[in-house]
């Protein structure tokens, strides 16, 4: 597929979904999404004063809860380039009062920030819908700072046998069924079924940050290798941490 015309597309899932995102996303999880980030919140460790960036961040909970640890003395930035996604995390964020939060649309693959400018960033369910996968992770690489941390929660392939055919059916015919019975969208369901298969196994993305210029790549695998952390840190400039 041609990186416009996964743009276009993805695009159009997004801002047709966007009403019906967060309980869909609980139902094709049966709700183990948000234990997966808990336990990525705690490898993190996000500390009080940072500054964050969730990069596709959708409608907005993975940056909320980083805005909850690192408190009104951090900042955290949630970007997206779905309006109507954006619209359900401002309102989230008005509901909660968190005024370290801002969310703001752009470009996963051109990210407008200076080099060096977050402790944190990372992508949920995102990585998967971008037209080029290494592009967004040098661009991640680009924004943290030396020390920081870069970090993907995303759906993976199992490897189990049985298992492994179980989940592919489930991808291809239950959840675009589910799609089409609650958030009357059987289409934008069957194209994120497409975009979970084509992903790249956790091994190969462990070596895509790897390349990306991340080291001491740490990799979990959840729910029996349905979804997978990836957590990658900028080494210090030698020559800087000596100052």
């Amino acid at each position: 597929m041609a990186q416009s015309s996964k743009e276009e597309r993805v695009h159009h899932v997004f801002e047709k979904i966007y009403s019906k995102y967060d309980s869909m996303n609980s139902i094709i999880s049966f709700q183990r999404h948000k234990a997966w980030r808990k336990d990525v919140m705690k490898r993190m460790n996000v500390q009080p004063g940072t500054n964050a960036l969730d990069v596709c961040c959708g409608t907005g909970d993975w940056a909320l809860v980083m805005a909850e640890q690192t408190r009104n003395t951090g900042k955290v930035t949630g970007l997206d380039f779905s309006e109507n996604m954006l619209s359900i995390a401002k309102k989230k964020q008005q509901e909660l009062k968190l005024e370290q939060v801002h969310f703001m649309q752009g470009n996963a693959m051109e990210l407008p920030f200076a080099d060096n400018s977050f402790d944190y960033v990372t992508i949920g369910f995102g990585l998967r819908n971008v037209a080029d996968y290494m592009t967004v992770l040098k661009e991640m690489y680009r924004v943290v700072k030396p020390g920081g941390k870069a970090v993907c929660l995303e759906t993976s392939q199992p490897t189990i046998p049985v298992y492994r055919q179980l989940y592919y059916f489930y991808f291809q015919y239950i959840m675009p069924l589910l799609g089409k019975i609650i958030a009357k969208s059987q289409q934008e369901y069957a194209w994120l079924n497409e975009s979970a298969q084509d992903f790249p196994d956790k091994k190969r993305l462990k070596q895509m940050f790897i390349e990306a210029g991340f080291t001491n790549v740490q990799v979990k695998s959840y729910t029996g290798g349905v979804a997978a952390m990836h957590m990658g840190v900028k080494e210090p400039n030698n020559e800087l941490s000596k100052y």
